[in-house]
């Protein structure tokens, strides 16, 4: 990436670099904000084949699933390589289109994937079959050596819970416990729910402690009222205190995606990575007059 942005003036690129920061950070706990993130970085340096690719991802974490594809496609005509492929299958099934899914499944890039594309083609391909009603093929299309194998990589939990998954749908009860098991003791990371489908598989319900019926409650004890906001907390001038403490440290400096050597900070300039302009409102930014996605 870094790579990539050095093709463009110094400043731009701090400037990109610090939204495609942004995207990174939030595209899991807020895709909505990620995605204003990546639009601005769009705006800013469109001919960047990392800047569509992150864009999209971020149109893809919020369901805008044919300005994802179009992205990737961008991207992959930028960089010419396939490892966009399966993503872009998987766009194909959000439009509601699983039967372009499966035919990219069988086009000959996928045999240019590492190891990790082709399973996550195998995954999308095997939730075309679902899409298509093709339980059983589904889960044919699931067994394999990496299924099989009984050494863990990053994929592997994904893996075994779909295939589980898919056991389930097919009321196939017995083989699909044995099999989320199987998921959740390679998921090390909590990628998967593999314990709570394991749980309810086996008939167990968890009842949050916390919740307390209303005659337990103790009538001495002040219940909080649910009509009642909380009262905003005011400095000793009368002015209402500002939640937030501390530095401006949510937005990283563009050093941490552009080395040194590519972004020096002119004289007088903040050490802030982005100024008050460049952070996006939480509307997405719309696109410029006459711009149309790849």
């Amino acid at each position: 990436m870094r790579q990539e942005l050095m093709s463009l003036p110094k400043g731009l690129a701090e400037d990109v670099a610090s939204n495609l920061v942004m995207v990174a950070r939030l595209i899991d706990e807020d895709p909505e904000q990620a995605y204003a993130y990546s639009r601005i970085a769009l705006r800013l340096a469109s001919r960047v084949a990392a800047v569509r690719e992150a864009a999209g991802f971020a149109a893809y974490a919020t369901q805008k699933y044919s300005e994802a594809l179009a992205e990737f496609r961008a991207a992959r005509r930028m960089t010419g390589t396939v490892e966009l492929w399966p993503v872009m299958a998987d766009c194909e099934r959000g439009l509601g289109r699983p039967e372009r899914a499966l035919a990219m499944a069988g086009e000959p890039e996928v045999q240019k994937l590492d190891k990790a594309g082709q399973v996550e083609m195998r995954l999308v391909a095997a939730g075309a079959r679902r899409d298509m009603g093709q339980l059983d093929a589904a889960i044919v299309t699931l067994q394999s050596p990496e299924l099989a194998s009984n050494s863990v990589q990053p994929w592997t939990a994904r893996l075994r819970y779909a295939y589980a998954d898919a056991l389930l749908a097919a009321t196939r009860e017995d083989e699909a416990r044995e099999w989320f098991a199987k998921a959740l003791e390679a998921d090390k990371d909590g990628s998967t729910d593999a314990s709570d489908r394991l749980a309810e598989l086996d008939g167990v319900d968890f009842v949050d402690a916390m919740v307390e019926d209303d005659d337990d409650v103790d009538g001495d004890i002040d219940a909080p009222r649910a009509d009642v906001e909380d009262e905003p907390d005011f400095d000793d001038e009368g002015e209402e205190e500002d939640d937030f403490e501390g530095d401006d440290t949510d937005v990283v400096r563009a050093a941490e995606i552009v080395d040194a050597d590519l972004v020096e900070p002119a004289p007088g300039e903040s050490e802030s990575a982005v100024s008050a302009e460049s952070v996006p409102s939480a509307e997405p930014v719309q696109p410029v007059e006459g711009e149309k996605n790849a």
